[in-house]
C-alpha cells in the first residue's frame, strides 16, 4: 500500500466547507484533511465501542472506513450503541450502522465484513490497505487476534475496552511500542471477567472511550500529538478520574518479540478458555473447563415444578437482578458466594457445612440457572469441585431469559 502523502487527493469545495472547523486549525489544515480522505480504518465491531467510532470517523472525513461485524440489533443494544435505534431492530448492524454513516457523510467508502473474525479470516481482512485496525470488542479471544495479526502486519491497533464503569484506552504498535501481549501475555482464567452481559455497563461509557480511541486514531493518521503508544489510560466513571500507566515492550513477548513472519494465528477460543463472540445472553455453554455439563429446558423445568418433582432450582444471578424478575420457588445463591465458599473449602479454611453451600442438600436434583446459562454452569463445575454428583446437575438453557421468551413472556427481560 503506498504511503498516505502519495496517496492524497484535492478537497472539493463542499468538502472545505463541511470541514472547516478541522482546516482552520493550523494542526491539521488543508494538507491534514486531505490525509483524512485518503486514509483507510478498519473497524472491528459495530456495538457499544464502535458505535461512537463509525460515527465520528465518519464524520471526521476518514476516506474509506471498513466494518467487521454480522450481529443484528437488538433492542437491549440500545441503551449504548447510539448508532443503532429503534428502526433498525432485527436489522444486520452493518446495515445499520452503514445507513446512518452515509447519512452523516455520504461522501466516505464503507466497507462491510458481514462475518464473525476468526484466525481463518484476519489476514485476509486486515490485508486489504488498512492503515489502522480500531479495536471496538468486548471478548478476549478476539483481542488477542487482533493484536497477533496486527503484529504480524505491521499495522497500528487502537484498543479500548470497557465494563461496568471502568475504560481502558491505549494503541498498540509492535513497530514502535509494545503489542497487548506485551501486557497480557496470557487471558485471565475462564470465568474470573464477567461479561458486560453478565456485570453490565453504564450506558454512556462506551461513547466516552470510543470517542477516544477515534482520537486518538485520528492522531495517527494526522502525525500530531503524543500518542498512546507505550502507555494506559485507566477511566474511573463514578469518580470521574483518570489514570496513565507506562506499559514496556517486553522483549520476551511471545508474539511482538519474533520476526513478524513467524507469527502464527491460533484457535483464541481454546487459549482464552471462553467464546469470541459475546452472545451469552441469548445462549448457554456446553461446558466448562471440558467439563460434560448435562441440560435441561425451561419447559422441563416448568414441568417439574409443576408436577412437584423432587429437585431443586437453584438462581446464580446477583440479588439485584432478583429484582427485576425471578422463577417462584427457587433457591437462590449468586454465583460469586458459591465461588468463594468452594474456594474456602479448597483451601481448608471451612467445612462444607459452614458455607452457604449447606442450603443445597447434596442428595437433591439441581436445575441451576442464570440469566443465560453460562454462570450456571460455572456454578455447577464450582458445586462439582467439592462433592456435589454432576450426574444430578442440570444446566438450564437460556436461563431466565428463555424462560421468559418460552413460559412468561409477560416477565421482565433485562
Amino acid at each position: 500500500m503506498p504511503p498516505l502523502h502519495d496517496r492524497l487527493a484535492d478537497l472539493s469545495h463542499e468538502e472545505v466547507k463541511r470541514y472547516s472547523r478541522h482546516v482552520i486549525m493550523p494542526e491539521v489544515g488543508i494538507e491534514g484533511q486531505r490525509r483524512l480522505k485518503a486514509s483507510n480504518i478498519l473497524l472491528i465491531g459495530t456495538g457499544g465501542l464502535g458505535s461512537p467510532l463509525a460515527l465520528y470517523l465518519a464524520a471526521a472525513g476518514i476516506g474509506r472506513i471498513g466494518l467487521v461485524d454480522y450481529d443484528v440489533v437488538d433492542f437491549t443494544n440500545l441503551q449504548r450503541q447510539v448508532i443503532h435505534g429503534v428502526s433498525t431492530v432485527g436489522v444486520s448492524k452493518l446495515d445499520s450502522a452503514e445507513k446512518r454513516m452515509l447519512d452523516l457523510n455520504p461522501d466516505i467508502e464503507i466497507v462491510k465484513y458481514n462475518e464473525p473474525l476468526t484466525s481463518d479470516n484476519a489476514i485476509r481482512i486486515f490485508s486489504e490497505d488498512w492503515d489502522i485496525v480500531i479495536d471496538g470488542t468486548d471478548n478476549f479471544p478476539t483481542r488477542y487476534l487482533v493484536n497477533d495479526a496486527c503484529v504480524k502486519l505491521g499495522i497500528p491497533n487502537v484498543y479500548g475496552s470497557i465494563y461496568r464503569f471502568e475504560g481502558q484506552l491505549s494503541v498498540f504498535h509492535a513497530e514502535e511500542g509494545p503489542c497487548y501481549r506485551c501486557m497480557f501475555p496470557e487471558p485471565p482464567p475462564p470465568g474470573l471477567v464477567p461479561s458486560c452481559a453478565e456485570g453490565g455497563v453504564l450506558g454512556i461509557l462506551p461513547g466516552t472511550i470510543g470517542t477516544m480511541q477515534a482520537t486518538e486514531a485520528i492522531k495517527l493518521l494526522l502525525g500530531i500529538g503524543d500518542s498512546m503508544i507505550g502507555r494506559m489510560m485507566l477511566y474511573d466513571a463514578l469518580e470521574m478520574s483518570f489514570q496513565t500507566i507506562k506499559v514496556r515492550k517486553d522483549p520476551n513477548c511471545p508474539v511482538c518479540s519474533i520476526r513478524k513472519n513467524e507469527v502464527e494465528l491460533i484457535d483464541y477460543e481454546q487459549f482464552c478458555g471462553m467464546p469470541a463472540h459475546d452472545h451469552s445472553e441469548f445462549s448457554a455453554v456446553e461446558d466448562t473447563d471440558e467439563m460434560e455439563i448435562k441440560s435441561v429446558t425451561v419447559h422441563d423445568v416448568q414441568k417439574a415444578l409443576a408436577n412437584g418433582a423432587d429437585i431443586i432450582v437453584v438462581d446464580v444471578r446477583d440479588p439485584h437482578e432478583w429484582d427485576i424478575s425471578v422463577i417462584d420457588g427457587t433457591l437462590r445463591i449468586p454465583k460469586p458466594d458459591i465461588q468463594q465458599a468452594k474456594n474456602g473449602i479448597q483451601a481448608g479454611r471451612k467445612l462444607w457445612e459452614e458455607t452457604i453451600l449447606k442450603d443445597i442438600p447434596k442428595d437433591k436434583t439441581l436445575y441451576v440457572h442464570c440469566r443465560s446459562g453460562k454462570r450456571s454452569a460455572d456454578s455447577i463445575a464450582f458445586l462439582s469441585e467439592v462433592g456435589y454428583d454432576l450426574d444430578k446437575m442440570y444446566n438450564v438453557e437460556g436461563g431466565i431469559l428463555a424462560w421468559s421468551d418460552e413460559i412468561d413472556p409477560e416477565m421482565p427481560k433485562y
